[in-house]
C-alpha cells in the first residue's frame, strides 16, 4: 500500500480539479447549452488551468525557479500560486462569467479565493497541502451542486471524501506535510465553497 499510495498525489494532482470541478459541473447541471458549447467550455477550461500552468512550470524549472511539479519547498510556491490566481480571474472574466455558468462561476471564485489564502499563507511560511485544498474544494463543489439541483449524489461525495482521505494518506507517506499543513489546507479549501452557496444555492 505504501508504494501506492504516492500514486494518488499525482492521479488527484490540483492541476486537475478545475477539469473534474467543470465536468461534475455539467454531469449534474441544468443542461442549458448544447454539447458545442460545453466542449467550447472545456476546451477553455483546460487551456487556461491546465496547458497554460504546465507551459509555465515546465519554464520555471528552466530557470531553476521549480523543481519538481509538487512544489515541495515554500519557497517555490509564490510565482506558481500567482500565476495560478491571474488565469483564474481571466477564466471567470472571459470564459466562465456569472451570466453564463452560474454554479461554475462561483466553483472558480472559491478557488481564487482559496489559492489567495494559500499564496499568503507562504509569505508565513506556513506550507498549507495544495492537494487537500483542491479535494477538499471540489467536495464541497460538489456537496453543492447535489443540493442546489436536489440530485442524490451521496456516491460522488463519499468517493471525494475517500479520495481527501487517501490523497492525505500519500502526502504524508511522502513526507510532503505534516497532519497540520493537511488540515489547514482542507479548511482553505472547504470554508470558500460553503461560505458562496450562500450566493448561488
Amino acid at each position: 500500500m505504501k508504494k501506492i499510495l504516492p500514486f494518488f498525489s499525482y492521479l488527484l494532482h490540483p492541476i486537475f480539479i478545475p477539469v473534474l470541478g467543470t465536468i461534475a459541473y455539467v454531469f449534474y447541471g441544468d443542461n442549458l447549452y448544447d454539447k458545442h458549447q460545453y466542449l467550447l467550455l472545456f476546451i477553455q477550461v483546460i487551456i487556461i488551468t491546465f496547458f497554460l500552468p504546465l507551459s509555465f512550470f515546465y519554464l520555471l524549472r528552466t530557470f531553476g525557479r521549480v523543481d519538481t511539479i509538487m512544489l515541495s519547498e515554500t519557497s517555490q510556491r509564490k510565482i506558481p500560486l500567482l500565476l495560478q490566481i491571474i488565469l483564474t480571474v481571466v477564466l471567470i472574466e472571459k470564459s466562465v462569467t456569472i451570466n453564463h455558468f452560474f454554479e461554475l462561476y462561483f466553483f472558480f471564485l472559491g478557488g481564487i479565493i482559496s489559492t489567495i489564502i494559500a499564496f499568503i499563507l507562504v509569505f508565513a511560511k506556513v506550507k498549507a497541502s495544495i492537494h487537500i485544498i483542491g479535494i477538499s474544494a471540489l467536495t464541497f463543489f460538489v456537496i453543492g451542486l447535489s443540493l442546489h439541483f436536489q440530485i442524490n449524489g451521496i456516491y460522488a461525495i463519499a468517493l471525494l471524501f475517500f479520495s481527501i482521505g487517501i490523497v492525505a494518506s500519500s502526502r504524508i507517506e511522502m513526507k510532503a506535510h505534516s497532519f497540520i499543513e493537511l488540515v489547514i489546507g482542507f479548511l482553505i479549501g472547504m470554508i470558500p465553497q460553503i461560505l458562496l452557496w450562500y450566493l448561488w444555492l
